[in-house]
């Protein structure tokens, strides 16, 4: 099958990755999803998709270039997933490696994500991947 890697830009593009985002972000409807994008955008966050020949995504990266005193600049992943239907056929390594590329181009040096317990795919994943476990991430609702 083939397949192209592109950053979703029109309202119809947002529209058609929205399911296949629902199932990471399962809290997310419609009027939520838009709000958020737009909010998220205005500070570098940009989502990318790597969609089949119709144009429909399969697999989705939500990511911004980012600087801080650890990680200097670099690329963090807020989103990564691919539609349960479409895993184990690479897709997910196919996107991870364009947006490693894609960061570099922008002269990042570090790719940085979190990802939460329970999905422990996810994290065989990104071991496969060459991605470290080095460090927990703490919250508290305000």
């Amino acid at each position: 099958m083939s397949y192209c890697i592109q950053e979703l830009q029109t309202q119809e593009e947002l529209q058609r990755a929205l399911p296949v985002m629902q199932e990471l972000r399962p809290h997310l409807d419609e009027m939520s999803y838009f709000d958020l994008y737009n909010e998220m955008k205005k500070s570098g966050y940009r989502l990318i998709a790597l969609s089949d020949e119709a144009g429909q995504p399969m697999a989705l990266a939500g990511v911004a270039v980012c600087t801080n005193f650890y990680n200097l600049k670099h690329v963090y992943v807020y989103d990564l997933i691919t539609a349960s239907v479409h895993r184990s056929k690479g897709y997910g390594h196919e996107l991870l490696s364009y947006v490693e590329r894609w960061g570099k181009e922008k002269g990042c040096t570090y790719i940085d994500l979190t990802s939460a317990f329970h999905r422990v795919d996810a994290h065989r994943f990104y071991e496969r991947e060459d991605y470290m476990k080095k460090s927990f991430s703490f919250g508290k609702a305000l």
